[in-house]
């Protein structure tokens, strides 16, 4: 039975954000809280891209969200203890670099969510990221190469929950559905748990059959990952690798983004320090871009 190990991994395990890749979601992504690629917050990323954006110097916009959400979980696993989570995401992308060929773009970002960890309690999470964002083939093909930080601001420097990962993502829109695969790695990952890998494939099936108000619009997507560490026990799991899921809707209307979701592990109950956290559960969200 996994002991204070355990805690390490449910106090900084993560997610992302992610609607795009530029929003703070659910990671499209495996973080779930903040919503991001029709994903209820799957991978942490900072404000959507399909939001609305202000101007900003040097040629650039601005972009945020809010969210609120019944948890805020990470590769399946709850970062919250099950309670209910705020958090924020703030953005800023550049104008594209190649005149005449494919757009570049560099965005800037931070992304906030409060957490809760048996070992410090209430605490909050801040992310700072940058990546690097081209699209091809007449913006069918959607690549992402970025860095990310995660700081836990306030909690014991011993425990070593900050840590880096580097992220790799690709989308690719074949008109009735999109398809995409995301990597992320770190070298030595929350806990100082040593080198970690994080892949994860989504599918999105816009509902554009349905006869819904104008300003109204639902797609369905489904998410499966695998998540290895190398240090697991450091990480209280029960093994180096598991694998996660979600399913689930994305709405927008009103001027929000609403989600629900199925979320899960293959962590067992014995294997989860006998909580529900890692356990088969329904997510709900909902997000204003600004």
């Amino acid at each position: 039975m996994p002991g204070s190990g355990f805690v390490l991994l449910l106090s900084a395990v993560l997610v992302s954000t992610t609607l795009d890749p530029e929003r703070a979601a659910a990671q499209g992504g495996d973080k779930t809280g903040s919503a991001r690629s029709g994903e209820a917050g799957s991978e942490k990323a900072g404000p959507q891209a399909t939001g609305e954006r202000w101007n900003a110097p040097f040629g650039g916009t601005f972009s945020a969200d809010f969210t609120l959400a019944s948890e805020y979980n990470y590769a399946g696993i709850s970062n919250t203890m099950g309670q209910p989570a705020y958090q924020f995401g703030f953005g800023y992308s550049t104008p594209t670099f190649l005149d005449g060929g494919p757009p570049v773009w560099l965005h800037l970002y931070s992304w906030s969510s409060n957490v809760r960890y048996p070992a410090v309690g209430e605490a909050f999470e801040v992310d700072l990221g940058a990546s690097l964002k081209t699209r091809l083939i007449g913006d069918r093909l959607k690549l992402d190469l970025g860095y990310v930080r995660y700081f836990y601001p306030g909690t014991p420097v011993e425990l070593a929950y900050a840590y880096s990962e580097y992220t790799f993502t690709a989308e690719y829109d074949l008109g009735p559905l999109y398809v995409s695969a995301r990597i992320r790695h770190s070298d030595d990952f929350f806990g100082q748990s040593g080198q970690s890998w994080n892949k994860r494939r989504r599918v999105g099936v816009p509902l554009d059959f349905l006869k819904l108000p104008k300003d109204v619009s639902i797609e369905a997507y489904g998410t499966l990952g695998n998540f290895w560490v190398d240090n697991f026990i450091r990480d209280g799991l029960p093994g180096n690798e598991y694998t996660y899921w979600q399913f689930g809707l994305t709405t927008v209307a009103f001027g929000l983004e609403f989600h629900a979701a199925y979320v899960g592990t293959s962590i067992s109950h014995e294997g989860c320090a006998y909580t529900n956290y890692c356990s088969d559960r329904l997510f709900f969200s909902v997000t204003k871009s600004f």
